[in-house]
């Protein structure tokens, strides 16, 4: 199994992006990464985008992403109002917005959602994510849900239990709308973790799991 660290020139800051469909998909997908990456590096400046949020849901999703992006040199947050569900009827509209990211912003690594999810938003991200960042270093990250479509990923992400704890603690403190849903507890959380953790013998257990398409060394 190849392991790799994250190198940057000293005095460059590590630019990262993580773009969500709904304003929990960046944590439970990538949460545990970007806490181990702010733990270990300096200077890292990150953009967090939210495309489809409205209401009560706007507020857990900036008080989530300022908790998440506390250790953070630099960060932008952007949570924008596309009616969630119906992302593939406003394609034209959530693409202008990836041009105008283009332009704020060239990361050393985008998070995004996983190219084959079955949920449709989820999916129209993905594919613009590709379509806006032609030579990036792309992760796509995983959501468990209903549609059963998680799949066999090929790049992990190995992480401390209390960092495992740390994510969790924040998601279920900031989202208080998802609470009466079945799926939206800790140990479902700390399953899907516990098992990437298994696939790459990860020596405190626990891990995140994503796709990667192309990889340069």
């Amino acid at each position: 199994m190849l392991k790799f660290k994250l190198i940057n020139k000293k005095d460059d800051a590590l630019k990262i992006l993580c773009i969500g469909a709904h304003s929990d998909d960046i944590e439970i997908g990538c949460g545990g990464a970007i806490l181990r990456i702010l733990k270990e590096y300096d200077g890292v400046e990150v953009h967090w985008v939210v495309l489809g949020s409205s209401g009560q849901r706007d507020r857990e999703a900036v008080t989530s992403a300022n908790r998440f992006l506390s250790g953070a040199s630099k960060k932008k947050i952007i949570v924008e109002n596309f009616k969630t569900s119906y992302f593939p009827y406003k394609g034209e509209e959530i693409k202008k917005l990836f041009e105008t990211l283009k332009k704020r912003t060239s990361p050393d690594i985008i998070f995004t959602h996983y190219r084959h999810d079955l949920h449709q938003d989820h999916r129209l991200v993905s594919e613009l994510t590709w379509n806006t960042f032609r030579d990036h270093f792309i992760l796509e990250y995983e959501i468990i849900k209903y549609d059963g479509d998680i799949g066999v990923p090929n790049f992990f992400v190995h992480l401390e239990d209390a960092i495992c704890r740390k994510k969790i603690g924040i998601i279920m403190d900031s989202f208080h709308t998802q609470k009466s849903k079945d799926w939206f507890t800790p140990d479902a959380f700390f399953s899907i973790m516990r098992l990437r953790g298994i696939e790459s013998r990860a020596a405190e257990k626990y891990a995140e799991a994503f796709y990667c398409r192309k990889f340069v060394l």
